[in-house]
């Protein structure tokens, strides 16, 4: 199969800027790279860390971490992938292989750091090219647009929730019902364990429990903390929350020896904690970070087997923009999703 001379994309080319949408030449994958022809790209809230340079990559740059779609080409060197097979690329794009962190198989940790649509240009294109080391199988069947959140959100969930180390009939209360919490409810009931939804209103109660939630809380009607601690608390209190001020008052739900897992880059980055609450119940705070290609293919395994998937709202990618912003605002029911095909 041919491959065409350009290719559609969309980068950010300043800080701050909008996505510039422009058809650039497509080149030949190299060495240990593989080609992607994208059929969908998730729209992250970390995808501003591109459009300001935190990394450092300089312009453009083509955002976009979670990334399905087939083989195209590969490189030399590439081995273990046909044309046309089922391909992801995730957040981690690519190790050493010999560092210590490496040598633990934390390869999402080792330095330089090689991150997909962050430090190389990413799926909010037609194509892109990866590392070959750090691509993702992909479950043959699954809808491309439900499943690409699962590389960064869904990944970070399920990866987060198992490292909790529960027992079966645990209680997790999720703190919102966004493009990460509602996929935290959804694992969380599928992984065995009694669910308390967190999030704004009497409006949500419906959409989290047919996602799997067992109790609901408003937290507009009063202390979310105090509503999780007369529920019986938790074992594990999820927050997704973007603003600090939200985060603090769940220690009070978290249980004798629980934790509190914050998934989320909240503003501002500092905040005060209650730390007689914590040692009152032994309790920990803890931050996850995103999975490794290996983290991400047994996401995608669990979810494919046990009938999960995102809910997305799709973009085509000339709307990348519009969809950039939506996500930024909020909005988003649950996640947006830019689609090629």
């Amino acid at each position: 199969m041919s491959l065409p001379k350009t290719y559609k994309q969309a980068a950010f080319h300043e800080a701050g800027g909008n996505l510039v949408i422009s058809q650039v030449e497509l080149k030949e994958p190299a060495k240990d790279e593989i080609l992607i022809k994208v059929e969908a790209c998730g729209v992250c809230h970390s995808d501003i860390q591109p459009q300001h340079n935190l990394w450092g990559a300089g312009f453009p740059l083509v955002p976009g971490h979670e990334v399905i779609g087939t083989v195209a080409a590969v490189g030399e060197g590439v081995t273990g992938w046909e044309h046309g097979q089922r391909i992801g690329a995730a957040w981690h794009g690519g190790m050493c292989s010999s560092c210590d962190n490496c040598k633990q198989g934390l390869y999402q940790f080792c330095a330089p750091f090689h991150v997909n649509g962050v430090t190389r240009n990413g799926g909010y294109a037609e194509y892109v090219i990866i590392r070959a080391q750090a691509a993702v199988h992909v479950p043959d069947g699954v809808d491309a647009a439900k499943f690409a959140p699962m590389l960064c959100a869904g990944s970070t969930v399920f990866n987060s929730i198992k490292a909790a180390k529960l027992s079966p009939g645990d209680t997790v209360a999720v703190q919102g019902l966004g493009g990460v919490g509602h996929m935290a409810v959804q694992f969380a009931r599928k992984m065995g364990y009694r669910v308390i939804a967190v999030s704004r209103g009497p409006d949500k109660e419906q959409a989290a429990r047919a996602m799997g939630a067992h109790e609901y809380v408003d937290s507009e009607a009063g202390d979310a903390g105090e509503a999780i601690q007369k529920l019986g608390s938790a074992k594990l209190v999820v927050t997704t929350a973007l603003d600090t001020k939200a985060i603090a008052p769940l220690l009070k739900g978290v249980g004798i020896y629980g934790r509190l897992l914050i998934l989320s880059l909240p503003q501002p980055a500092v905040m005060e904690l209650n730390t007689f609450e914590l040692l009152t119940r032994g309790g920990t705070v803890q931050c996850f970070p995103v999975g490794n290609f290996l983290d991400v293919e047994e996401t995608l395994r669990f979810a494919d087997l046990q009938g999960l998937e995102s809910v997305v709202e799709t973009f085509p990618l000339d709307d990348a923009q519009k969809a950039f912003d939506h996500m930024l605002s909020g909005k988003a029911r649950f996640r947006a999703v830019l689609t090629m095909v």
